[in-house]
């Protein structure tokens, strides 16, 4: 373990953990892999190109998640917000079109964050809280074709973007545990399970009203004609 990452004991901050050059090199390559397993799987031999339509409607979803996610229900104090759905948006991508389309699509969007509210102490962290928990929320396509696709989907894709901001909320932030007595995994779980929980309570309730569910799948149908 102490190859990968060293606990680093600090009578001020709190015992936390810090990444080795060798730990760096191994997160950001199993990331990559995740992401290029993925893009291959989603797109066989002969698969078309993407269209002008998912294309719209995509960078209609995308704009919408930029709108949703400037409006704040709740501001955390150390980075992260409860915002008015703005996962959804990007989850419906993958929803609409497969999970090829709303993999790109919510990497597009995790560098389209980065641009507009960047908070970067490292390429490691800014790759794992922009670029790999956005993307993340492009697994809601893999339920695209399943019953109850679009609330399974979209619990996936956040559970992904959780997985990433659990990460580096244990790595790079981890000395904040101390301020709340706690360990930095579980500093990290709370912390960032608290907003990114609630928004996904908040949009499932939502969603599994009638008229909202109906009109999304109205809106579906619409987009693959």
């Amino acid at each position: 373990m102490s190859f990968f990452a060293t606990e680093i004991i600090d009578e001020e901050w709190g015992n936390y953990f810090e990444l080795t050059g060798a730990g760096y090199g191994v997160l950001i390559a199993l990331m990559i892999v995740i992401l290029l397993i993925g893009c291959v799987i989603s797109n066989p031999k002969g698969k078309k190109k993407i269209g002008t339509k998912p294309l719209v409607f995509s960078a209609m979803a995308m704009a919408l998640g930029m709108v949703t996610s400037m409006i704040k229900l709740i501001d955390m104090p150390m980075g992260g917000s409860v915002t008015l759905c703005s996962m959804l948006f990007i989850c419906l991508i993958g929803y609409m079109f497969g999970f090829r389309t709303g993999l790109m699509a919510a990497i597009a969007y995790g560098f389209l964050q980065l641009v507009v509210d960047p908070y970067i102490i490292s390429i490691p962290q800014m790759l794992t809280d922009y670029i790999f928990a956005f993307g993340a929320l492009g697994l809601s396509g893999i339920f695209s074709d399943k019953k109850h696709g679009l609330i399974t989907g979209y619990l996936v894709g956040v559970l992904g973007r959780y997985f990433f901001t659990f990460l580096s909320g244990m790595i790079f932030f981890g000395s904040y545990a101390s301020n709340y007595n706690m360990s930095a995994p579980v500093y990290s779980l709370v912390y960032n399970g608290a907003y990114i929980g609630l928004e996904a309570l908040i949009t499932v309730i939502i969603l599994a009203l009638p008229p909202v569910s109906k009109g999304l799948l109205k809106v579906k149908n619409m987009a693959v004609e």
